[in-house]
């Protein structure tokens, strides 16, 4: 099967030795491949450990946790895409060049998968292997939400100082654009204030014909123009304080900008500062989001691949009874090949499901009235093997999922 375009889709499968010829495991991966068109998908082995098996009760309750881990586990890797997209400015090539898993490409690890025996001790309890994913993906989930909160809140304030370099004059620093001299002091006057207006440039004349007259105590010709760029002209003007507050308002309901004064000595290099002082902690930020985004990416995609691991060995555990005999074999398909791929897979093995699946004239599985596929396989209902996910069940452990 050539690369498919868009998502690669996969398919893990469990299927008992007993499909094969005198339960022979190479018997029964042949007929899982088989099963399974080339033109629709590749099959290759996935390795599965055989686990610590406690009471059936544990390992129907140990389904449902794994449930929620699975989901939980491709919650986190899809935020960790998602941040590195971000940061990455959605280059996608660049995406794609920090998207590996344990240094791999994401395919390349999934068909080479072997269980981490040294990390997940595979004599211990399913239940202490799932409490530990749990709460490796739960550290991860906080690492990445820290620095990429720290990292955000950095480069917006860095953004913000920028802007007041370069922005227009509604929004950027005026320090260098005014002197002592175009503002009145308390030296000068106790009731005259100055204020500096931002006015739109298709609004000037308005201004300039109306400001005199927008509230009492406008000293007549006291507004000078300052400074002007391609979206706006810096006024100064001049009223008494008592009506300060009233002047200001009705300025803003005309879309007048008022800007702050900045009478601080040294204010313009001080803001200077601030944007270099930004500029380097953004780069550093970047730099330690990116590693850990990266780093991240592959922890939690690694998890995730554990989890689904050890959810087929459960279910297998519950379809199939013990001795956990059984072979598990990795699908690789794509968006427009995937139904097709499961159509070949249910038609070979529709009879897994025992009374659970019964097929029309045509040999194609028959659904109940309600939507779903009723019956009860191994004395165990169908809803509760399907694994708590509420989806279409299969007479086979069938899992789905994408690594994006």
């Amino acid at each position: 099967m050539s690369t498919p375009r868009g998502p690669i889709k996969y398919f893990l499968v469990s299927l008992p030795l007993s499909v094969g010829h005198d339960n022979d495991r190479e018997e029964a991966f042949g007929t899982l491949s088989s099963a399974v068109s080339t033109d629709h998908g590749t099959v290759v082995p996935f390795s599965i450990p055989t686990f610590k098996i406690g009471t059936l009760d544990a390992l129907v309750q140990q389904a449902d946790e794994l449930n929620k881990l699975c989901a939980d586990c491709e919650a986190v890797v899809g935020k960790v895409g998602d941040s590195l997209a971000g940061l990455l400015e959605n280059d996608a090539e660049k995406i794609g060049q920090q998207k590996n898993v344990n240094d791999k490409p994401v395919d390349q690890y999934l068909q080479s998968f072997a269980w981490n025996k040294v990390k997940y001790r595979i004599d211990k309890p399913i239940a202490e292997l799932i409490d530990s994913l749990k709460k490796e993906l739960a550290g991860l989930d906080t690492d990445v939400r820290q620095k990429f909160q720290q990292y955000n809140t950095v480069k917006n304030n860095f953004v913000a100082a920028q802007r007041k370099q370069t922005g227009n004059l509604s929004t950027r620093s005026l320090t260098t654009l005014i002197s002592s001299s175009d503002i009145l002091s308390s030296d000068q006057s106790d009731y005259l204030e100055t204020h500096l207006l931002a006015v739109p440039k298709q609004s000037t004349k308005e201004y300039l014909k109306t400001y005199e007259s927008l509230t009492p105590m406008v000293v007549p010709r006291s507004s000078v123009q300052l400074a002007a760029d391609s979206e706006f002209t810096l006024f100064s003007v001049v009223t008494f304080q008592k009506h300060s507050s009233e002047f200001l308002h009705k300025c803003r309901e005309r879309r007048w900008i008022p800007r702050d004064i900045n009478r601080e000595p040294g204010a313009d290099e001080s803001e200077r500062k601030e944007v270099e002082n930004l500029s380097a902690e953004e780069r550093r930020l970047w730099g330690e989001a990116l590693r850990l985004g990266r780093a991240s990416y592959s922890e939690a995609a690694m998890t995730w691949v554990h989890a689904l691991a050890l959810r087929v060995f459960v279910e297998t555990i519950l379809r199939y009874g013990l001795p956990a005999e059984f072979v598990c074999g990795l699908i690789r398909t794509g968006p427009k090949t995937a139904k097709k791929a499961k159509g070949s897979l249910d038609a070979r093995f529709v009879h897994l499901g025992g009374n659970a699946i019964t097929r029309d004239r045509k040999g194609r599985v028959m659904k109940d009235e309600g939507g779903g596929q009723s019956g009860m396989v191994g004395g165990m209902e169908v809803a509760e093997l399907a694994g708590g996910g509420g989806g279409d069940y299969s007479p086979y452990v069938f899992y789905e999922f994408e690594i994006v």
